[in-house]
């Protein structure tokens, strides 16, 4: 049945509130670069099993950051692969540093911007090194918030700063490749100026900005209930505040909340399963070393695994594989 939603909006509003064009593009490009493969088994086939792994969000792995970033359902089904690949890190209780968390990312987006990476560990660093450790969940908030709604805290640094700076807060904010820079210590001659911005004002523009942005942006009843417990706030602290409330995170839907954010019994017992597989691989691949031609472990098998990972409460197997675009 069609959702209410759906009837209240023009057929091409609601596909472009879907992105469906979006992945109807990626798909017939797919189909073309494949179609010497597809053409045995049938573009109807084909179309199916893109659309079902857009739906269980696994058309995401290795794909090049643009296509990753293209949807909000893209960010969101990047967020919850990340998750369930790397839990582990967390479960054992591992620290790492920023550069390896980025190493993480890259395993699953090639290309994957180190920009974005820094930016998020800042938010759990604040003034504090960034080499220095970070626990999975700490970091894992903090990247939700960071990546989920980059170009939405693109702007609100900009209004951040010009609240710093004194300048009005009601002019249409214009997000600079430096607006990412922002003062977290009083220069010298300014140690008596409070710190931050009136947490009440910020609130205000943040609200005007929610109002007309055209991107991804928290809830903003959700965003006055954190400004409301404060009167003065960093950026960075605002930054930390977003990515520890629970509503916010729910609110995304990307991830579990903190306390079940190390469980999850399907992946585990799918884990499990390619432990055995890949020890008999593994095996396999030692009685053929000496044979010419052997390479050991491909990317399409590495492809294939993660695949069952993330679609381990609802397997499904997969003809194709969705190969980065050159």
């Amino acid at each position: 049945m069609l959702s209410p939603e759906r009837l209240a909006l023009p057929d091409y509003d609601y596909l472009a509130q879907r992105h469906v064009l979006t992945y109807m593009e990626d798909a017939v490009c797919q189909l073309l670069e494949n179609k010497e493969d597809i053409s045995q088994h049938g573009i109807a086939r084909f179309f199916t099993e893109y659309f079902n792994s857009v739906c269980q969000g696994t058309h995401i792995l290795f794909r090049e950051f643009s296509f990753i970033q293209a949807t909000p359902h893209n960010r969101a089904s990047f967020l919850r692969a990340f998750w369930r690949c790397f839990r582990t890190v967390g479960k054992n209780g591992d620290l790492l540093t920023m550069k390896e968390y980025h190493c993480l990312l890259q395993l699953l987006c090639p290309d994957f911007p180190l920009e974005l990476t820094q930016k998020a560990a800042r938010i759990v660093l604040m003034d504090d090194a960034m080499d220095c450790l970070m626990s999975f969940s700490d970091f894992l908030f903090a990247f939700q918030i960071q990546f989920y709604y980059s170009e939405f805290l693109e702007s609100v640094a900009a209004i951040y700063q010009d609240l710093l700076s004194g300048k009005n807060p009601n002019t249409v904010i214009v997000p600079t490749s430096s607006s990412g820079q922002h003062r977290q210590r009083p220069a010298v001659g300014e140690a008596s100026m409070p710190e931050g911005v009136e947490a009440s004002l910020f609130y205000q523009c943040l609200e005007n900005l929610c109002d007309r942005h055209k991107y991804s942006c928290p809830p903003p009843a959700l965003i006055k209930e954190v400004l409301s417990n404060v009167q003065r706030l960093t950026f960075y602290g605002f930054l930390m505040a977003l990515s520890k409330h629970h509503g916010i995170n729910q609110a995304l839907g990307a991830l579990p909340d903190k306390a079940d954010l190390m469980h999850d019994p399907a992946m585990d017992e799918e884990l499990e399963r390619l432990v055995v597989r890949s020890r008999l691989h593994r095996t396999s691949r030692q009685h053929r070393a000496t044979e010419p031609g052997a390479f050991g472990f491909q990317r399409r098998d590495k492809l294939e695994v993660l695949e069952k990972v993330l679609s381990a409460s609802a397997p499904t197997p997969y003809l194709y594989r969705w190969e980065p675009r050159e």
